[in-house]
């Protein structure tokens, strides 16, 4: 069991079952051990068991979560995204900040998470997520991975499905992705789940960091040294498992 350590944020993994493009996808077995679990123990690691929750919708996921030992908060079904599920979850929590990571990231880094909780203080408060260059051209063009163009001095400019940015011979030079770690203060989750829609932008791509972009909110980038293998589609999950079978 991961040990426990005081902390001024917690982590909060958001966890639905019925993804639409994968159901059941928390709970897929990774070598032995479900991806919710795994994700868990990343985040336990990094932060202290007392620290790391999942945030739930759902009893089958929330009783995964018991026998393995991690609390786990319910929400409602009707959250638009992970984020307003954070959000949720953050209401029952009492620490300074919150640190989203995404249910569906089994090779996190323990190390990352506190790099980013690190930029968040550094950045007195405001929005950060975590990005890494890209090293395979195939996540250049990938559609389930978004893509990050930033300022020098970190601030978001834009995030995309596609293929950014772009050269005008269409050819793959430099670019990065966006790892989904995520800091939050309690009051820009506030902001953020008052929305009864997806923002504008946020609908088109499908990517929810975009509605603090939307709503005129300035969100900071930081790089860390490698992303995972987020687990949007069965293919993805294979990837997965192979790497725990080498």
């Amino acid at each position: 069991m991961p040990t426990t350590v005081d902390s001024d944020f917690a982590v909060v993994i958001p966890a639905r079952y019925e993804s639409t493009r994968f159901p059941g996808k928390p709970l897929a077995d990774i070598a032995g051990r479900s991806m919710i679990e795994r994700v868990w123990r990343l985040c336990a690691e990094a932060v202290g068991a007392e620290n790391a929750v999942v945030a739930t919708d759902d009893e089958r996921i929330a009783d995964a979560c018991a026998e393995f030992g991690a609390r786990a908060i319910g929400t409602s079904s009707d959250c638009l995204t992970g984020t307003d599920r954070v959000a949720e979850a953050a209401r029952q929590l009492d620490h300074a900040f919150v640190v989203n990571v995404q249910g569906d990231e089994p090779l996190i880094r323990p190390s990352d998470i506190r790099a980013v909780a690190e930029a968040y203080r550094a950045a007195g408060g405001a929005v950060v997520n975590a990005m890494t260059e890209i090293r395979d051209e195939g996540e250049y063009w990938s559609r389930t991975v978004p893509k990050v163009v930033a300022a020098p001095n970190g601030r978001l400019l834009y995030m995309s499905r596609a293929g950014i940015p772009a050269n005008k011979q269409g050819t793959f030079e430099r670019a990065w992705k966006q790892v989904c770690i995520y800091a939050f203060s309690r009051e820009h989750l506030e902001q953020f789940s008052k929305a009864t829609a997806k923002g504008p932008i946020e609908a088109i791509e499908d990517i929810e960091i975009l509605r603090f972009l939307d709503m005129d909110i300035p969100v900071f980038m930081t790089e860390v040294e490698a992303g995972s293998i987020a687990v949007d589609t069965p293919e993805d999950l294979e990837r997965v498992i192979a790497l725990f079978s080498d």
